[in-house]
């Protein structure tokens, strides 16, 4: 099974509430969690900044590697967000453009 599945991550804020996701259309799937019409999660701690994302070409690597990152501590993963996007910034402009 090949394409482009993205892995994600979300935040409430800078070092808030941080989400991990996998999707086949990223700017969909962060614009359902943006206007609230994902019920749950993130709606609930309002988790809307993507701050983190990462192609694979394979839903199965896609999706042992969200499950790996949801394993991780909460440090490892700050750090992999401050590795490309140390200011936290909100990524989904250079998406959608």
């Amino acid at each position: 099974m090949t394409g482009c599945y993205w892995v994600y991550i979300l935040a409430s804020r800078p070092n808030g509430t941080l989400y991990v996701g996998v999707t086949r259309d990223l700017v969909r799937r962060c614009y359902e969690h943006r206007e609230g019409l994902v019920e749950g999660f993130t709606r609930q701690h309002g988790v809307k900044q993507l701050v983190y994302f990462e192609a694979h070409d394979d839903v199965r690597i896609a999706l042992q590697r969200e499950k790996n990152i949801k394993h991780w501590s909460r440090q490892w993963k700050i750090e992999l967000i401050r590795s490309g996007n140390p200011e936290w910034c909100d990524l989904y402009e250079s998406i959608v453009g």
